[in-house]
């Protein structure tokens, strides 16, 4: 790890502030990337306010939020990302065997149809920098304007947050192997 974990009497003023509006807040806590931030309380108070809205507040169910959450941690290669929603995508209703899929870097067969145009949105996005027309009209049909703008905010929050658990090299909780293995670059097929 490469910046070492607060403890919470090490913090300034400014840092306790934001460190109990997170611990307080929905998350129960103050773990993932909130440690690196807390470096800048007031882009760590902005960060903490944007992901709040992505993961509890947004228009998608929790089952598509954690699906798209565990997308880009496969794509950004974030084992704890992955590890930490993995869980959330299972307990939400998302089904073992197609996480088991995405996890080796496929396109899961056996996707109820919203989950398949989350995955084919996120995944041209992460991969291809856009969206096809057909992608985006599909991901509008099922989840409205409104969902679609979510699942970027969702996408994009969650990169953020998988550069800096990875440029930071936070270790997995605990210890233990991490869940991914490398896969060669390129679309999920």
């Amino acid at each position: 790890m490469r910046l070492k974990e607060f403890d919470e009497k090490d913090l300034n003023a400014e840092q306790l502030k934001v460190y109990k509006a997170i611990a307080s807040g929905p998350r129960g806590g103050v773990r993932g990337p909130f440690n690196v931030l807390l470096r800048c309380p007031d882009l760590a108070n902005r960060v903490q306010h944007l992901g709040e809205y992505c993961r509890f507040g947004s228009s998608l169910s929790a089952r598509i939020t954690e699906f798209a959450i565990i997308i880009t941690g496969r794509y950004w290669f974030s084992q704890i990302e992955w590890a930490a929603h993995l869980k959330l995508a299972l307990e939400a209703g998302l089904n073992k065997d197609v996480s088991d899929q995405l996890a080796l870097g496929k396109r899961p067969t056996g996707m109820q149809a919203d989950e398949a145009a989350a995955f084919d949105f996120c995944n041209e996005l992460h991969h291809n920098h856009e969206v096809s027309d057909a992608t985006y009209a599909e991901a509008v049909k099922v989840f409205g304007e409104n969902g679609v703008v979510d699942l970027m905010a969702v996408s994009g929050y969650y990169t953020l947050v998988a550069m800096i658990l990875r440029v930071s090299q936070k270790p997995l909780p605990g210890g233990g192997p991490d869940p991914l293995k490398a896969i060669p670059p390129g679309p999920f097929k």
